[in-house]
């Protein structure tokens, strides 16, 4: 019973993951500038392997495989936000601007001063 049951937990955790991976590759295709997509892929490409490894680790069990899982996840945990952070700043400092549309401040300040 027990067995099973963690068999459910897990395939539910990877299963969720492999729909957040899924998911943040369609936003990777969609969205339309870099900082969008990199929004898109940053969040997946942290919150999939956590779900991910965490159903792994589950089907392992607790033994060296589950140490050295939690190590790729920490590994992970810190190098993906790392990443996509220079990725911005690199695009600020290249000079690439965000695509929007009007600011929010912009409507308001000019029809309070008529």
């Amino acid at each position: 019973m027990a067995e099973s049951l963690v068999d459910i937990i897990s395939m539910l955790l990877l299963l969720g993951g492999g729909l957040f991976a899924v998911i943040g590759g369609i936003g990777l295709l969609r969205f339309p500038d870099v900082y969008t997509r990199l929004h898109a892929g940053s969040i997946t490409d942290t919150l999939a392997p956590l779900l991910i490894v965490s159903g792994l680790v589950l089907q392992s069990g607790f033994s060296l495989l589950t140490f050295k899982l939690l190590l790729i996840l920490l590994f992970l945990l810190f190098t993906t936000p790392t990443a996509s952070h220079a990725t911005a700043r690199a695009a600020m400092i290249a000079g690439i601007k965000p695509v929007g549309g009007e600011k929010t401040g912009d409507k308001g300040a000019s029809s309070s001063n008529t």
